[in-house]
């Protein structure tokens, strides 16, 4: 069966990853499968809408239009929205890296970051897509994920620094402690020189629980913070993130942020 216009339009924007964020016309077509003439046309009425912008080098790259359009998803506008308050009172207090992520298949999603000069350099951005076994937020995500994408994940380990947990055994322990601790820790598993802390939060739950005291909320998301080293402030920094999280559940839950 050919492929719908929609499908070919859908596979330029699919051409684009954190890796290929610039693509000339001719890189385009080939990472979307498409003849040069189909592209052309393609990329043409995508950016006549604003899915795509061309650069004076003639590269292409995603509109403004895709990221307002992003800002639209729950994921994006009522957390990101909830959540922003706290990320400050975080970043101000810390003057570490913050992150808010959600979990996407089997990967960390980051919904938003707060960094400054005196941060530690961290590879994760607003967007970006990061193992769950390497990041302090991922493993939160993955300790209350469903046995489907625990199982999915442990079948590849892949090693990202020469200390990220590649043991499944190890790991599913780790996983274990979160679920017992709540709060998880890496050291040097996703960039050399960076630790990391992160808890969950939890929102109301499909079946309508609205207390964020309730055991039957969901784990809907993870807030984290990278240092350089964990082994001094570590409690500080667990208190301030479970006390930050405790209100990004609460200001959910009331609906305050809408």
């Amino acid at each position: 069966m050919p492929a719908s216009v929609t499908s070919r339009a859908l596979d330029v924007l699919g051409a684009f990853d954190p890796e290929h964020r610039r693509l000339t016309l001719t890189d385009l077509a080939k990472r979307a499968g498409l003849p040069l003439a189909t592209a052309h046309r393609l990329i043409g009425e995508l950016q006549k809408w604003g899915a795509l912008d061309r650069l004076s080098s003639g590269e292409y790259v995603i509109g403004r239009r895709l990221w307002d359009l992003g800002l639209l998803a729950p994921v994006s506008s009522g957390l990101r929205q909830a959540a922003s308050p706290f990320l400050h009172d975080l970043y101000g207090a810390t003057l570490a890296t913050v992150h808010l992520a959600v979990r996407d298949g089997t990967e960390v999603l980051y919904i938003d970051r707060l960094s400054g000069h005196v941060s530690v350099p961290v590879v994760s951005k607003i967007g970006s897509r990061l193992p769950l076994h390497a990041t302090g937020v991922g493993k939160v995500l993955l300790a209350y994920a469903p046995a489907d994408v625990v199982e999915a994940v442990l079948s590849g380990l892949p090693r990202v620094t020469p200390y990220t947990v590649r043991n499944p055994a190890r790991l599913l322990a780790q996983l274990e402690r979160v679920r017992i601790d709540g709060y998880a820790t890496t050291g040097d598993e996703m960039s050399l020189g960076a630790s990391s802390v992160a808890v969950p939060i939890r929102g109301p739950s499909a079946s309508g629980s609205s207390s964020p005291s309730d055991g039957g909320d969901e784990v809907v998301a993870a807030l984290g913070i990278v240092v350089p080293d964990l082994r001094r402030e570590k409690p500080r920094l667990i208190s301030a993130l479970q006390v930050a999280a405790r209100g990004i559940s609460r200001t959910l839950a009331s609906g305050e942020w809408k």
